[in-house]
């Protein structure tokens, strides 16, 4: 499993609609994606839980690292966004777990993104396993649609990534935001044609 986010944030007076009409419009084109286990169509608007900014920052889990890079370099799906909005960083992350979660057969309207970051002497080991070995309490939380955790081995950063159908309490974020840099999202569409791969994984 491969993960991958590219956050384009735009001015303070932008027309959030535009992004919004564009999602609708296009975002089934990923729904029968080869590679592909999903993409959360994300967005953050400034002045709307707690965010600063206008932004759109699609999350991805990718089945096949090979898929990543066609959809980056060898096709139009990426090459869009290059030519409306400039090219993005595309930060990724290998994978080290995913879980379903009680409303995993639910559309999420809400995903949370927490990163944590090692200490230069820290080893990765003890802190990935901990993140991995706690899924299994996690998937009991109401709402949530699947979690997954990986890193960067570049910047050692861990991801945890929560898709959610009903949004989860502010006791729990305030908990995930502990020691983390945590945003939350609104989810516009759900591309999941390998959902059922990660599952596996």
């Amino acid at each position: 499993m491969l993960a991958m986010q590219y956050q384009i944030t735009l001015p303070a007076d932008y027309d959030m609609g535009i992004i919004r009409e564009r999602v609708a419009t296009r975002g089934f084109a990923l729904d029968q994606y080869p590679g592909l286990g999903l993409k959360a169509y994300l967005i953050r608007e400034a002045g709307v839980n707690g965010s600063a900014v206008n932004q759109y920052a699609p999350f991805y889990l990718w089945n096949a690292p090979l898929a990543a890079g066609t959809f980056l370099w060898g096709g139009d799906g990426f090459g869009n966004i290059v030519r409306d909005f400039g090219r993005p960083v595309a930060q990724t992350w290998v994978g080290a777990g995913f879980a379903r979660g009680p409303a995993g057969d639910e559309a999420p309207t809400v995903a949370v993104r927490s990163i944590i970051h090692l200490t230069d002497d820290a080893d990765p080991q003890p802190l990935v396993a901990s993140r991995v070995d706690a899924l299994p309490a996690l998937v009991g939380q109401p709402g949530l649609h699947s979690v997954a955790v990986a890193v960067d081995p570049r910047t050692w950063q861990l991801v945890e990534f929560s898709l959610w159908a009903v949004a989860p309490d502010a006791e729990w974020i305030e908990a995930a935001a502990d020691s983390r840099d945590t945003e939350t999202y609104e989810v516009l569409h759900l591309s999941s044609p390998g959902l059922a791969r990660l599952a596996r994984r």
